[in-house]
């Protein structure tokens, strides 16, 4: 069984061999992403990990992606590597890797690319189960009292099949609850017109619509440059916000409602409490929602701790073990948050093959 150590913090840390490395989007992309390293650090010292970032404009730099992983293969310490998000260019990434290294535990969080081709290269994979979120999140919206559901994309991610199906999912999810369901397409924030412009097209798109349809139109956008314009618009034109793209407490939320960023991130709990203060000043309560916890900050710990798990021989090689992935959420969830969380942890199927590998979580709805 595996050693365990005291940490700085005084917490109990699983000695692990070798090092872990983590690649993220870079904090101006996305900022859960990027600090979910920060409680492996602490948890395990700087000397166990290291953490690397894509480039910000990751679709025009493939090749700059590919120098990224195949620099990290260089050390022969790293044991695990954990990709997230892993966004178009992650397998081309990971096959440069494995041309020097096989012995690489491979974790990919919130992919973009194919999922076949993903279980064929990651060891585990998880993501929130976005099929099972659409059908959820229209659910939540309509408990929210939604009579219309926009939903915000654009081409380059509806090329994605997960976010293509997940929309599908939403427009019939719809259907069955009675609510109007908008397709509405927004500006690729990569594209000519930048993050500004599509921030800016939200702010203006959102009280269009909220006059037109009324106050009960909830809004939902696939993008996460987008997140803190739509949650402000929400807020100022009383609609309803189900949840983010990547449901966390911290995506979006703090800047938008103006919680203090550092503080933020040292106490998940005082930016929900904050949250609910602020909602029920705005006369919001019960219109803002997202999972209790950040589902990226959870993804790369669990994977973490789960990767150790096997590397010291607590868990088989061969398939995933679902209990102990669970038990590895479930403890995250009630240091950062405590009791009460509900997670639901299904494998990923296609034309029916099922991947062990490969795992969807949905969570329970946080309502501030």
């Amino acid at each position: 069984m595996a050693e365990y150590l005291k940490n700085d913090s005084g917490k109990n840390s699983v000695a692990f061999p070798g090092k872990i490395a983590v690649v993220t989007m870079p904090p101006s992309v996305n900022e859960d992403d990027y600090h979910s390293v920060d409680r492996l650090v602490a948890k395990y010292g700087p000397d166990k990990i290291i953490h690397a970032t894509w480039p910000e404009d990751f679709i025009n730099k493939q090749e700059k992606m590919t120098e990224i992983v195949a620099g990290l293969a260089a050390d022969n310490e790293i044991k695990i590597l954990i990709l997230n998000q892993a966004v178009e260019g992650s397998n081309a990434a990971v096959d440069k890797f494995k041309e020097t290294r096989d012995d690489v535990f491979i974790v990919y969080c919130t992919v973009n690319e194919k999922p076949a081709e993903v279980a064929l290269r990651a060891n585990l994979v998880i993501l929130p189960n976005e099929l099972g979120m659409g059908l959820a999140m229209v659910k939540q919206a309509r408990k929210q009292g939604a009579k219309v559901f926009v939903h915000y994309s654009f081409p380059r991610h509806m090329a994605i099949q997960v976010l293509s199906d997940r929309r599908d999912a939403i427009r019939d999810t719809c259907a069955e609850e009675d609510i109007v369901f908008i397709d509405s397409s927004v500006p690729d924030p990569l594209n000519d017109g930048g993050i500004a412009g599509a921030r800016q097209f939200i702010l203006e798109d959102v009280p269009k619509l909220v006059s037109k349809y009324g106050d009960n139109i909830a809004f939902y956008c696939s993008n996460c440059h987008m997140q803190v314009s739509l949650i402000k618009a929400v807020i100022e034109n009383h609609a309803i916000y189900p949840q983010p793209c990547c449901p966390s407490p911290y995506h979006g939320f703090p800047e938008a409602i103006g919680i203090n960023k550092e503080n933020s991130r040292a106490d998940l709990r005082m930016v929900i409490s904050e949250a609910c203060r602020i909602a029920e000043e705005k006369n919001m309560t019960d219109r803002l929602s997202t999972w209790p916890v950040s589902a990226s900050m959870m993804f790369t710990n669990v994977g973490a701790e789960y990767a150790i798990l096997r590397l010291n021989g607590d868990v088989g090689r061969n398939r995933i073990d679902d209990h102990a992935l669970e038990n590895c959420m479930n403890s995250y969830i009630k240091e950062v948050v405590g009791e009460g969380v509900k997670v639901e942890l299904a494998s990923f199927e296609e034309n029916g093959v099922t991947y062990n590998n490969f795992k969807l979580v949905l969570m329970s709805y946080l309502d501030f």
